[in-house]
């Protein structure tokens, strides 16, 4: 005896397959909506690996809506101190990319080993100290960690609480 399909059983069928598909579609939308968003991801912790730069090298990533220069020095750079962070055996300058004088981006200038910001000419050694024009201060330089040749943006470690003396 066979089973005979009816018109009825047809649309039925059709109606479980549209709702099944619209299920798996709603929970994809939902799994979309408990994701954090990039600037929010942003706004936490970042891991930044040092082990493959090149000495003189610049790197720029976003971190909480600002770029941040990391500058892996080379012999010939002047050493600061005050500034400078040793991670993996390497000397590197980390900063918050903003000129302290309207906040505009300063570009790395490899032939001069400087930050120059084109606004106002402002300019920064490879430390970020302001060095000639309007900016009233050296770069900022954003909480770090240093875990073995990678920097942790958004902690403050002992190597960042050594450069940046508490406010009070």
């Amino acid at each position: 005896m066979a089973v005979e399909t009816s018109r009825r059983d047809f649309i039925g069928m059709a109606f479980g397959g549209f709702a099944a598909a619209g299920g798996v579609i709603a929970l994809g939308a939902m799994k979309k909506t408990w994701d954090p968003l990039p600037s929010v991801q942003s706004a936490g912790f970042i891991t930044v690996d040092l082990s493959s730069m090149r000495e003189g090298e610049v790197q720029t990533i976003q971190w909480r809506g600002k770029p941040i220069f990391i500058l892996k020095k080379s012999a010939d750079m002047p050493k600061n101190e005050k500034r400078d962070i040793v991670a993996g055996g390497s000397r590197y300058a980390v900063m918050i990319g903003l000129c302290t004088h309207l906040g505009c981006i300063p570009t790395w200038t490899p032939s001069t080993k400087q930050f120059k910001c084109a606004c106002h000419g402002g300019e920064f050694d490879a430390s970020g100290v302001n060095t000639f024009g309007p900016p009233p201060r050296p770069m900022d330089i954003p909480p770090f960690k240093i875990d073995g040749a990678k920097l942790v943006l958004g902690e403050e470690g002992p190597e960042y609480k050594k450069l940046v003396p508490k406010k009070a």
